[in-house]
């Protein structure tokens, strides 16, 4: 089993796959990193990523980093569990630069959602420290989620069920 990631390791990951890319490219880090970057944990498990535009380049380095930098890397990012909400890009800040690369935390909106629906007691300290820290706005992601007319194509999900636990962590 491979050590707790910290903040320095993901910025040390990321500053390596900017050497690696030739062109400009978003990463995207979601759950476990972006609680690490923002100050609410000390470390992760594993660096949830995602690339735009998908980079074979980057792909191919992963294996390569993974060993010499110890770490978890996990191609994954919210819509692999829910339902891309419009508008995320926008909502998904800037971290840091470095090389080719822009850092940024998936959209928080985006995240918290994930986090609700999946419901460990990780994920919900997660969505707690997401409202404390003002990175998510409680009215704000219910109208997202109301909004979001995609959840059937999502068959784990069921939509009664993912409702009652939005309401639960909006009234906790």
């Amino acid at each position: 089993m491979r050590a707790p990631i910290d903040e320095r390791r993901i910025r040390e990951l990321a500053q390596r796959l900017g050497r690696v890319a030739h062109v400009r490219v978003r990463i995207y880090l979601t759950g476990g990193a972006t609680a690490v970057l923002e100050g609410w944990r000390d470390s992760t498990i594993d660096v949830d990523l995602r690339f735009e535009p998908e980079s074979d380049e980057l792909l191919r380095a992963i294996p390569a980093l993974k060993e010499s930098l110890g770490v978890n890397i996990e191609l994954a990012s919210r819509p692999d569990f829910v339902p891309e909400l419009p508008g995320w890009r926008e909502r998904s800040p800037l971290v840091f630069r470095d090389g080719n690369v822009d850092i940024h935390h998936f959209d928080p909106y985006s995240q918290a959602l994930s986090k609700i629906e999946r419901g460990f007691t990780q994920d919900l300290e997660d969505v707690h420290e997401l409202f404390q820290r003002r990175l998510v706005d409680f009215s704000r992601l219910r109208v997202l989620f109301d909004a979001e007319p995609e959840l059937y194509r999502y068959p784990a999900i069921d939509p009664p069920s993912f409702r009652r636990k939005l309401d639960e962590a909006l009234t906790a």
